[in-house]
This record gives structure tokens, C-alpha cells and sequence, in this order.
């Protein structure tokens, strides 16, 4: 099995852009606290939620983004289950997410960044003092980061056979244990 260290160099190649870094970092985060919860493999779900977006940058198209990155990941070696949960967290790949990995990556990516945008606009700018109800009161709020596919969140939390509010409350909790290296810790607000 790779470990982190090798996902995060091969992250590091592709990725440069430092808010598509602590997209990858937040998703990590989120995945790894689901992979607690559930009782399952806490490095290689991490792993997989670090890596999911890791060819972005390079290859951001519908025809390559994911395409193109499972490819490096199995020449790399990377476990098929990681691999394919990568690939179905892009809806437009049309894959079936039906696996407990394959749920929580698609699950954390759209709400993990939404999460994060509602603490940037904190005064504080602190991941601690967001609260499941501003999140949820954010969701409604069409104009506010609309980049984030809001429909993917609820479905992200059904999926998972989880409520809202707990789907938001251990987004929030696996963000706010990394809240410095999101820089989302009120230290530079």
C-alpha cells in the first residue's frame, strides 16, 4: 500500500495552485474521519480523498480529469478500490458509487469546500467557530460560492444514508483538527 507521504509527493507534482492544495487536504480530512466513524481504513481513505482532485489542474476537462490521473494511479500501483473511487466522485465518469469508499469521496468533496468558503467569510476566518446551521443557512444562499454543486451535497449526504446536519457536523469537525494548514485557524484573519 502507498502511504501518504507518497500520495502527497505525487499530489505535489501535479498539483501547484495552494487552494486546490487545501481542497485536497480538506477532502483528506473528511474522508479520514468517515473512515473512523465507519470503522474502516483511515490511511487509505485518506489517501483516496487527498488524490481525488490531483490531476485537476493538468487535465481539467470531462474527457481527462480522473481519466488520466487512474491511469497514473495504476501504473503507480495505487489500490484498484482507491482508483475507482476517485474516477466515480466525478458524476459525468457515470460510474456507480457503490462502495463505502466511493460513497464518502464523492460525499465530502462538493460540501468539504463549501464548508470551507462559509469560514472564510468568518470575520475570524476560523474553522472552530463554524456552526452547522450557518452551513446550512449558506446552502440556501444560491449566490454565495456558487461553484458548489449543491445538489452533489444532499446527495453526497444520502448516499451515505447520513443526515445533513451530521454530514455538515463531521465535515466540519474533520476540518477544524487541520484548520492551520487550511489556514483557516483565525491566525490570519
Amino acid at each position: 500500500m502507498k502511504t501518504r507521504a507518497d500520495a502527497l509527493q505525487l499530489l505535489k507534482q501535479y498539483t501547484k495552485s495552494e487552494s486546490l492544495l487545501r481542497h485536497a487536504y480538506a477532502v483528506e480530512a473528511a474522508c479520514r474521519a468517515y473512515a473512523e466513524k465507519f470503522g474502516e481504513d483511515v490511511e487509505k481513505w485518506g489517501i483516496a480523498g487527498l488524490l481525488h482532485d490531483f490531476d485537476y489542474e493538468m487535465y481539467p476537462s470531462k474527457e481527462e480529469h480522473t481519466i488520466v490521473g487512474s491511469r497514473i494511479l495504476a501504473e503507480q500501483g495505487y489500490p484498484e478500490d482507491v482508483i475507482y473511487a476517485i474516477r466515480a466522485h466525478a458524476d459525468y465518469n457515470h460510474l456507480q458509487r457503490d462502495t463505502p469508499l466511493s460513497k464518502v469521496v464523492f460525499a465530502c468533496d462538493e460540501i468539504s469546500g463549501f464548508v470551507m468558503a462559509v469560514a472564510m467569510v468568518r470575520p475570524t476566518k476560523n474553522l472552530a467557530e463554524v456552526e452547522v446551521r450557518s452551513v446550512k443557512k449558506k446552502l440556501k444562499d444560491k449566490a454565495f460560492a456558487r461553484g458548489v454543486n449543491r445538489d452533489d451535497v444532499y446527495l453526497g449526504a444520502e448516499e451515505l444514508g447520513v443526515s445533513l446536519d451530521d454530514h455538515i457536523a463531521t465535515v466540519i469537525g474533520a476540518l477544524a483538527a487541520i484548520a492551520p494548514e487550511l489556514g483557516l485557524d483565525g491566525a490570519s484573519a
